[in-house]
């Protein structure tokens, strides 16, 4: 019977790994494609990262790639070094696993161990996602500010570039330092196209992407970046309204659970325990 449990752990484990190296096999659009090159040295001579970087699905590298991207962390992290912290994260769950799989036959910490397991499989996965998500959020959040002082800078008479600068020096955040790359990529010869496609490329917030489509169509054709911009930045203040008035709608729905699980619970607990107290004494006096 414990081989049996062991061999029902090992291969629910193996599955997930499985559906996650299936799922991974095809490349994500946007994502770099740095890991798609053979490398011209002979793979022996590679170091660690590199090696897993080569060994492991394409797909999977270029998802991690591209969330590294969207996190604001190129220059810091890489796909290898996240591999290898993954590896390590399941290693020592593995460490802690085994011998509650071997030497104890208990099926509660079983269980625990097989969902501790699996858990390690995927925490990797979902801290980089989140710290993606919360980046491309900030973004989204501060682009209509951002974008009422850029309409403001060019109404008084800048140019786009100009207030651009403005805005990015006096701001905080992701998108000011998006928007200082950008012109960095600028300062040092790179077309504004180009620049604009970077830009779009490091992030995942669709309304930044669809104001970067805006302005590089009204520099090709010649509109007036003003109209643009004030455009731009009505329509990002009406989402960011409609936004905030659907996650207010959601609150309701969401309290449900803690309502009913948590709260409700306790409440009862305090109201009925005097009285079954008092109707288990008045039964017992009999």
């Amino acid at each position: 019977m414990p081989a049996l449990i062991v061999v029902a752990a090992v291969a629910a484990c193996g599955g997930v790994a499985l559906l996650g190296f299936l799922m991974f096999l095809a490349v994500p659009t946007g994502a770099p494609t740095v890991h798609l090159v053979e490398p011209r040295i002979p793979v022996a001579s590679l170091s660690t990262t590199e090696r897993l970087t080569h060994a492991a699905p394409k797909g999977y590298v270029g998802w991690i790639e591209r969330q590294i991207v969207y996190a604001g962390r190129q220059a810091d992290w890489s796909a290898g070094a996240f591999l290898v912290i993954k590896l390590v994260v399941t290693g020592v769950a593995l460490l802690f696993a085994i011998p509650i799989f071997v030497f104890i036959h208990v099926p509660f910490l079983i269980g625990v161990a097989v969902v501790g397991l699996l858990l390690a499989l995927v925490a990797p996965e979902i801290l980089l996602n989140s710290r993606a998500d919360d980046r491309q959020a900030l973004i989204r959040l501060a682009l209509p500010d951002t974008l009422d002082q850029m309409t403001i800078a060019v109404e008084a008479g800048l140019g786009f570039d100009l207030a651009m600068s403005k805005a990015a020096t006096s701001g905080k955040g992701p998108l000011a330092e998006e928007l200082i790359r950008t012109l960095q990529d600028m300062s040092i010869g790179r077309s504004r196209r180009d620049s604009y496609r970077e830009l779009e490329r490091r992030t995942s917030s669709e309304d930044l992407r669809r104001f970067i489509r805006a302005i590089a169509q009204a520099d090709a054709y010649g509109i007036s970046i003003a109209d643009v911009l004030r455009v731009q930045a009505s329509e990002m203040r009406i989402k960011r309204r409609q936004r905030a008035e659907e996650q207010a709608l959601k609150v309701p729905v969401k309290i449900i659970f803690p309502l009913v699980f948590c709260i409700l619970p306790v409440l009862f607990i305090v109201v009925l325990t005097p009285a079954a107290i008092g109707i288990y004494k008045t039964f017992t006096s009999l």
